[in-house]
């Protein structure tokens, strides 16, 4: 037998046996001839499903934050303590009325700080309180400054004394009506009111001296101390003499 024909009779063969198994399969395999109804969604279907229940972004696993964890604790604590049911307390609102306490306490001592500590005084250097007065520049009339000066010149404070010799200045020239004192006004309101040039320039440098020690906080000895005091000293002849 050729090869061709036993090759043709094993091609009859597998297709034989195909056919059989196939015929077999289709009398096992039972088809479902049932009739199925068919539900179709309305157009307007999603309306149904809005609203903060249907929304899965939302954390729903109860999470609070720290002030409610607070006021939860501590509102549990005094339930089991007094042995009441507090489940209809509103936590969120509580957190509020906290927040708005805070506030106003807040805003109390804001208003009490000012009240006691003019806005004028936060800003200025070392205000102390010298023989009974809180602040030295309110009461200048009043005050000895070459007492001052000299206490402290013997405390090697050459910085304070700088500024006792200009605040002498000040009030020399208020005692010559040259200016109008005010312990609000600046050094520009002074030099504006003075009319004479040459005080007005000596005004200007013992200004520019103060300003620079005193407010620069340069450190000063004693060597430039004496030669700053005679400008101011200079100043103080001029205006008593003037």
């Amino acid at each position: 037998m050729s090869e061709l024909n036993l090759r043709h009779i094993n091609t009859c063969i597998f297709t034989f046996l195909s056919s059989v198994a196939l015929s077999a399969q289709d009398a096992i395999i039972k088809r479902d001839s049932s009739v199925l109804e068919v539900t179709y969604f309305k157009d307007n279907f999603k309306d149904n499903y809005s609203g903060n229940d249907f929304n899965y972004s939302i954390n729903d696993t109860g999470g609070i934050n720290l002030i409610q964890r607070v006021l939860r604790s501590f509102f549990n604590w005094l339930g089991d303590v007094f042995g009441f049911d507090i489940d209809w307390l509103d936590y969120q609102t509580m957190e509020y009325i906290v927040y708005g306490l805070l506030g106003v306490i807040v805003l109390y001592l804001l208003i009490k700080f000012l009240l006691q500590n003019p806005v004028s005084s936060v800003f200025k250097t070392e205000d102390k309180t010298i023989e009974g007065f809180s602040y030295v520049e309110e009461h200048i009339e009043q005050v000895d400054f070459d007492k001052l000066i000299r206490q402290a010149l013997k405390e090697k404070n050459y910085r304070l004394a700088t500024r006792y010799m200009y605040l002498k200045s000040l009030k020399v020239l208020a005692n010559k009506k040259t200016i109008e004192w005010h312990y609000d006004k600046t050094n520009s309101d002074y030099l504006n009111e003075i009319k004479d040039s040459k005080l007005k320039n000596l005004f200007k440098r013992v200004s520019y001296i103060y300003d620079y020690v005193w407010y620069g906080e340069f450190p000063i000895d004693e060597v430039s101390f004496n030669k700053n005091k005679d400008d101011f000293n200079q100043l103080i002849k001029t205006t008593q003499h003037g």
